[in-house]
């Protein structure tokens, strides 16, 4: 049976996060390195972490700066951070009452396709979003999970972009739960200029427990990708 170390981070400093990912993602390609020389019979251990962030906009490798509508000295004045960093996808904004996912997976232990990868990811947000009464789906071409996709109305609620080297994973979801939507306004969102955003206590009508949010999508995790908590 496969298992996984879940690690909860609560709010934690962007770079502060990012950097802890990259150890952990490094160990375990380091591991697959040595295993595959004979040095070592061991398998990496899987993680996946949960946090929040304080206020901060990232922009993945395909994207483009252009995206970020402020600038230095406005970024300061939204107690906001900005950074340029190693995952797929373009801009995004990460902040209190989002939720963020970050899964460092050896996915030589599960399946070696990352469209399959992603699509499990979006399909284990689905399934926790409706456990709180929001149906949600995805569109044809976009990543991430969408509400009302196909339809003039569609709003995205679950951003997601990885990075994979050797088969291992890091970066991945963040899904607005109780987020402050108005910082959204200062970036083109994943780059796309005409769809919106959204949040579950603003499909709800109110705040939602974080708490419990956090407890579903850490059990759908396990269901969708067939693992055991090792903790």
């Amino acid at each position: 049976m496969r298992t996984v170390n879940y690690i909860d981070k609560g709010l934690i400093d962007y770079k502060e996060g990012w950097d802890f990912q990259e150890l952990l993602f490094k160990k375990s390609i380091d591991m697959k390195i040595a295993k595959r020389d004979g040095k070592m019979e061991e398998e990496p251990t899987n993680h996946l972490i949960f946090c929040q962030h304080p206020h901060v906009y990232t922009l993945g490798k395909s994207g483009a700066e252009t995206n970020l509508l402020i600038n230095e000295e406005m970024l300061r004045a939204k107690g906001a951070t900005f950074y340029k960093i190693n995952r797929g996808g373009d801009i995004t904004y990460h902040g209190p009452g989002q939720l963020v996912m970050y899964p460092i997976f050896d996915l030589d232990q599960f399946f070696t396709d990352i469209h399959k990868y992603m699509r499990c990811l979006e399909e284990a947000v689905i399934l926790t979003l409706g456990e709180f009464g929001i149906k949600a789906g995805r569109v044809d071409g976009l990543t991430g999970v969408w509400i009302d996709g196909g339809t003039p109305k569609e709003r995205k609620i679950c951003a997601m972009g990885v990075k994979s080297s050797r088969w291992v994973t890091m970066h991945g979801i963040a899904l607005n739960v109780n987020a402050d939507l108005s910082y959204f306004n200062h970036i083109v969102p994943c780059g796309i200029v005409d769809k919106a955003v959204t949040s579950m206590d603003k499909e709800s009508g109110g705040m939602v427990d974080f708490e419990a949010v956090q407890h579903a999508l850490k059990e759908n995790m396990a269901n969708i990708f067939d693992f055991d908590y090792i903790n």
